[in-house]
């Protein structure tokens, strides 16, 4: 009786210390709506029609049903709870043509 609390004693040690140096689950980076970087950001211009900043940019993930002459990118890239950048970027158009965009600073912060 004596060896079997004693193996179960050691056994409990074990289980507590090998639960600690347990590998983590490996977390997929995870990237969601249009990457935009700065490099695409620099492309545009004033006056650019809406076919040349789709070009640039891609489609947009959000165009406002309400308003039509605004379009929203947005880009997340995230790893588990872990958020490695968080962006907005909203274009103006009249006419059909580029008229201002605003930049919101990286939200992950």
């Amino acid at each position: 009786m004596k060896i079997s609390n004693k193996f179960l004693g050691a056994l409990l040690i074990l289980l507590f210390i090998s639960s600690c140096s347990l590998p983590k689950v490996y977390e997929v980076v995870i990237s969601q709506g249009n990457l935009i970087d700065e490099d695409m950001i620099e492309k545009l211009e004033i006056g650019m029609s809406e076919s040349q900043v789709k070009y640039v940019l891609g489609s947009p993930l959000i165009i406002d049903t309400f308003n039509s002459n605004r379009w929203d990118y947005y880009t997340s890239v995230t790893q588990g709870r872990k958020k490695f950048s968080e962006k907005k970027v909203t274009l103006y158009f009249k006419n059909k043509k580029l008229i201002k965009w605003v930049e919101s600073p990286d939200l992950s912060n």
